[in-house]
């Protein structure tokens, strides 16, 4: 029976002489950015090399995920995901010219990462080895934008989630998975080459819809109503709250217009607001979301409009696993070195690895092989070694830890993670946040 080094290095070897492809593929993926739940063209290429590779493999999971499985010996399974889609930035020099969408978060790299462990495992024969198996996931609509287009999915009942893991978790796609993993490209100078993200805050999400009444601006302003008056005055409640938020907590809330009025003449009638409400618990969020709502109802008091507030389930809070954080860095060590780890720090961002976190044991680690802001203008790979391939060999270590020697790490994962939901009380929840609520004021 092969050691733990001999399998690693194997898989290290299967990986680098792809190199170049791996490198091909993450570049042509993001010269070819596609938004959450149109991500065909990704979900082909990655269907597409694993038919090359001769993995079993299952698509169209929640419209674009593509899964595959890897069987060794043994009933445990670990995941390795990528998430396919990009995001909205208009303004990035590679974004898309019809739709906006750019690759300025990284997930390219992570399908180049997900393939490359595909290329490793099987090209080194290791997975027969193993006690376990492992499912490789791509997973789409990570970001969460496009909300209209997402509700009609779901009006169409496409979907049910507007996340890409909440709807592969509803539709069972990790039913068979015990142990979830992941890599999240960065930009962030203050870590290490290679890291695992530390807690990190959930939202809900608000879609806010102000009611007035129109009438001429210069000649009758007295005969309406303005909405976007009353929308400032709820914004500047919600500000006014601020300084109620706990630091701990963490609670950002974020709010754009995104419908201020028709023409300049007209009061306005209708106006749009969306924003998050993130917090670093969901206690937080709730008391955080009440709120909001509190202060939007508040500015259709003041002007005596009418307030429609939707609140959709955004993503869980992000929970850590720290047997695997260990088991991570150990590894990190052994192929970078000491100075390439960066210890894992808080981060006020969300992502729907939160909501995996919930149901199972989960990391999220990651690389810094990019530069300039994350989601802005001036995002790109700097370093195709560390961006595209080292996460993939630190994952395919990693997974050799968890499941070889009758999957003794995993076990002990598995033991001393306490998920706080089973997935029928996640799906409960998650259901539960969806509301609507109207405040309209009472007739004079």
């Amino acid at each position: 029976m092969a050691s733990l080094a001999e399998l690693k290095a194997r898989v290290c070897q299967a990986i680098d002489a792809h190199r170049e492809e791996i490198i091909a593929l993450g570049e042509d993926i993001r010269l070819h950015p596609e938004l959450g739940f149109k991500e065909f063209r990704t979900a082909g290429i990655v269907a597409r090399e694993m038919a090359k590779l001769g993995i079993d493999h299952q698509t169209g999971l929640a419209v674009t995920g593509v899964k595959g499985l890897l069987r060794g010996r043994g009933d445990t399974t670990v995941a390795y995901l990528g998430e396919l889609d990009a995001i909205l930035v208009r303004d990035h020099p590679n974004a898309d010219p019809e739709t906006g969408a750019a690759h300025a978060c990284g997930h390219n790299a992570q399908i180049a990462n997900l393939l490359a462990l595909a290329y490793g495992l099987v090209e080194s024969g290791i997975v027969a080895e193993l006690d376990g198996s492992v499912a490789l996931m791509a997973v789409p609509a990570e970001e969460y934008v496009e909300v209209a287009y997402r509700r009609e999915l779901r009006r169409q009942g496409v979907i049910e989630f507007l996340g890409g893991k909440p709807e592969m978790i509803r539709l069972g796609a990790f039913d068979d998975v015990h142990i979830a993993m992941m890599t999240h490209q960065s930009s962030r100078l203050e870590m290490g080459l290679h890291s695992v993200a530390g807690p990190s805050n959930g939202c809900v999400v608000k879609l806010i819809r102000y009611e007035g009444r129109a009438a001429h601006a210069g000649g009758a302003p007295h005969q309406g109503i303005n909405a976007l008056k009353a929308a400032m005055i709820g914004l500047q409640a919600i500000d006014a709250n601020r300084e109620t938020f706990k630091d701990e907590d963490h609670i950002r809330v974020h709010p754009i217009i995104t419908k201020g009025g028709d023409v300049v003449n007209v009061i306005p009638a209708d106006v749009r607001l969306e924003t998050y409400v993130r917090g670093a618990s969901l206690e937080a969020i709730e008391s955080a979301a009440r709120k909001v709502d509190r202060a939007l109802k508040a500015g259709a008091m003041a002007l005596g409009a009418t307030v429609h507030i939707e609140t959709l389930p955004g993503y869980m809070p992000r929970l850590v696993a720290q047997d695997l954080v260990d088991l991570y860095r150990a590894n990190v060590v052994a192929l970078a070195g000491e100075e390439a780890w960066g210890e894992p720090h808080f981060g006020a961002g969300s992502t729907d690895m939160g909501d995996v976190s919930h149901i199972m044991p989960s990391m999220e680690a990651q690389a810094r092989g990019c530069t300039g802001t994350g989601h802005g203008a001036d995002y790109q790979i700097s370093d195709p070694e560390v961006a595209y391939i080292a996460p993939a060999k630190l994952a395919a270590m990693t997974i050799i830890d968890l499941l070889a020697n009758g999957a003794a790490e995993a076990k002990r994962v598995l033991e001393r993670y306490q998920a706080p939901m089973t997935k029928e009380q996640y799906l409960a929840y998650m259901r539960a946040l969806a509301r609507e609520v109207t405040w309209s004021a009472p007739e004079e």
